[in-house]
């Protein structure tokens, strides 16, 4: 698969080309927007990685100049703007999907991954034709559970056969699809790799003529034959038996292959190349440290300038970024603070030095002290998040030390200091952060002489909180425990109540026991003809962690329920052939699939539709259109019903 990537951040070019080439990505790089224009709109490629700050011409302009043009590639924008509206912004401009600077590099490839799948004619996570069976996200290779040992254009020219199986390539095709626009072999390169591709899939019982030739027009993957396999087709067709056989094998199979780990050798190949890479980045680093050393001494004389504020904002983005690339979370995070701090509307008072000093000295010491980078510093998106909301930096790292150890990941986000502020500058904060937390900490801060203020800041927050993430639990520390302030806190959306002080083993122990108690599966299956819902409901359910499968042809129900295996079905009441309440009906009459909480989301408002939904045996209904918010609480509370049922 081929990629242009246009963007001016030779840091990450670097990394991001290896880390694409790993995942055997075809790659060119133009570092300006009119250079992207002239290959995006010369070559053929598969995607589009585009910065929105770019030289010449920005990624908005290029976004909409490409799709003015005609050209349907999926693109996907890759920039340091982590504000709302720069995504609406890029998004109506054209553009696929959004990712935010720093990010990891696991999420980013997956990203690739399902836009690369929306655009292909097989929309599975896995790659099959017969017996062969081929995972993207592992990049490994089997025939008849036997595996195939390719070279990365091996597993490129099998690849791309395997996405577009019904298609006839030429050597030209080929050497256009797997080679950059620097490298372009000879015809004679192609029917080479093929010939070596062939032989190994012989040698493991493929039949000679596994990839066919069609004298005088090119290759293709050859049909197998019934007695092959169950497995006919990488692209089922609608009421055909081989072809939802083959829904449920490549659902079926996504399970048992293990998460994309590089072999050792390549393993450590990356981590010289990264640790190459970091010795000069951490010099680099370090010289940048000196602006922001210099606003700490300018701000503790009350001569900081709004200029020099301005850019020692711009340093620590910088600086986020390039520590995010290399997996120093922790550091990382550091940076956002302090960028956060440092990006006000206002400027800095001298009362705020000795924050911003332990920002700065912190950050310096993290940077220093790093002196190898490791595989294992990157996140691996499994273990829990908790979002702690506090301005006390002590108790922030006491609480970090003690979560890392129970296999807990923070990310942290300041108090808001007053009013004044204003839910503008909390979900800036909040739009910054990696993923959506699984639980939150709140922290009050001490009282202050004005007992009203506080109050009113804290509450505030809280209810903010409850808004952005409704459904998560909230746990609110204070020094303040009359039972007025415990009442206000549970009006407001918090969870749990502590008093202050309290150990931080103490807080995280409570932390764990709420993760565990809050711990609810969360697949939804959703079946519905209208295309434009099915592509809405995914995003409306996002923010609340739910795993989302859609489905518009009811009769390949029964067969992707059972590959699936859903928490929760989403049904419409009218589709073609068989109808919502025909299929809760049978639903219903099936043991297994007895209690499974069903549904209705339909456009049909009226009494008569709504009373047959529950004759049938549905446990909700709601019309069309509904609020994300509406929808993702209904699921939950279904869910927790059977939870408690199930205990």
């Amino acid at each position: 698969m081929k990629i242009l990537l246009v963007d001016d951040d030779d840091l990450l070019i670097k990394i991001l080309t290896r880390n694409l080439a790993t995942h055997h990505y075809v790659v060119d790089v133009v570092k300006d927007g009119e250079m992207g224009w002239t290959y995006g709109s010369t070559f053929e490629y598969d995607l589009i990685v585009l910065d929105i700050m770019l030289p010449k011409l920005d990624g908005i302009s290029l976004c909409k100049r490409l799709r003015t043009e005609g050209y349907t590639v999926p693109i996907l924008l890759l920039t340091a703007q982590d504000n709302i509206t720069a995504k609406v912004q890029g998004l109506d401009a054209g553009a696929d999907d959004y990712v935010v600077k720093p990010f990891e590099t696991i999420e980013l490839i997956a990203r690739i991954r399902a836009l690369l799948r929306r655009g292909s004619n097989n929309p599975f996570p896995l790659l099959t034709w017969g017996d062969l069976l081929l995972n993207p996200s592992t990049c490994e290779v089997t025939y008849n559970s036997r595996p195939l040992n390719l070279t990365t254009m091996e597993y490129d020219l099998l690849e791309l056969l395997l996405r577009n199986c019904q298609h006839v390539f030429s050597t030209e095709e080929l050497l256009d699809k797997l080679w950059s626009s620097e490298d372009f072999p000879s015809e004679a390169t192609v029917r080479s790799h093929i010939r070596r591709v062939r032989h190994k899939l012989v040698a493991v019982g493929a039949p000679h003529d596994f990839i066919a030739t069609m004298h005088g027009r090119g290759y293709y993957l050859k049909a197998p034959s019934t007695e092959e396999s169950t497995t006919q087709s990488a692209t089922p067709a609608v009421n055909n038996a081989a072809g939802d056989s083959q829904i449920a094998v490549s659902l079926k199979t996504l399970s048992d292959f293990p998460k994309y780990s590089p072999p050792d050798d390549s393993q450590q190949q990356y981590l010289s190349f990264l640790n190459e890479t970091w010795k000069t980045t951490k010099a680099k680093s370090l010289d940048q440290m000196t602006i922001l050393l210099q606003v700490v001494r300018d701000l503790q004389t009350n001569q900081l300038k709004p200029q020099q504020q301005a850019q020692a904002q711009q340093v620590a983005h910088k600086l986020a970024g390039t520590l995010g690339i290399f997996g120093l979370s922790k550091t990382m995070h550091t940076a956002r603070q302090l960028e956060y701090w440092l990006g006000g509307q206002e400027p800095l008072q001298p009362k705020y030095a000795p924050l911003i000093k332990t920002l700065v000295m912190a950050l310096q010491q993290d940077i220093e002290q790093t002196t190898l980078i490791q595989l294992s510093q990157v996140p691996n998106g499994q273990s829990p998040l908790l979002l702690i909301v506090s301005s006390d930096i002590e108790f922030n790292q006491s609480l970090e030390a003690v979560a890392a150890s129970r296999g807990i990941r923070i990310q942290i986000a300041p108090m808001l200091e007053n009013m004044a502020k204003a839910l503008g500058a909390r979900d800036s904060v909040l739009d910054s952060l990696d993923q959506n937390p699984d639980i939150i900490l709140l922290h009050f801060p001490s009282i202050p002489s004005e007992p009203h203020t506080y109050q009113v800041n804290n509450f505030w927050e809280l209810q903010i909180l409850a808004q952005r993430y409704p459904g998560l639990p909230i746990v609110v520390i204070s020094d303040r425990s009359e039972l007025c302030d415990r009442l206000e806190a549970m009006r407001r959306g918090g969870k749990l109540f502590l008093t202050a002080p309290i150990a931080p083993e103490q807080v995280i122990d409570t932390v764990v026991n709420l993760l565990r108690g809050n711990e609810i599966t969360k697949k939804v299956m959703i079946l519905d003809d209208d295309q434009d819902w099915l592509h809405t409901l995914p995003t409306l359910l996002k923010p609340w962690g739910f795993q989302v499968t859609t489905l518009a042809d009811p009769q390949q129900f029964w067969t992707i329920l059972e590959a699936v295996s859903p928490d929760a079905l989403i049904l419409d009441v009218n589709m073609p052939q068989i109808s919502g309440f025909e299929l809760c009906q049978i639903l219903r009459s099936d043991p297994h699939w007895q209690r499974l909480p069903v549904l209705f989301l339909s456009v049909l408002t009226d009494s008569a539709s709504q009373n047959q939904a529950f004759t049938v045996g549905a446990d909700d209904y709601l019309c069309k259109p509904v609020k994300g918010v509406e929808l993702a609480n209904r699921i939950l509370r279904r869910l927790q019903r059977v939870k408690a049922w199930a205990s």
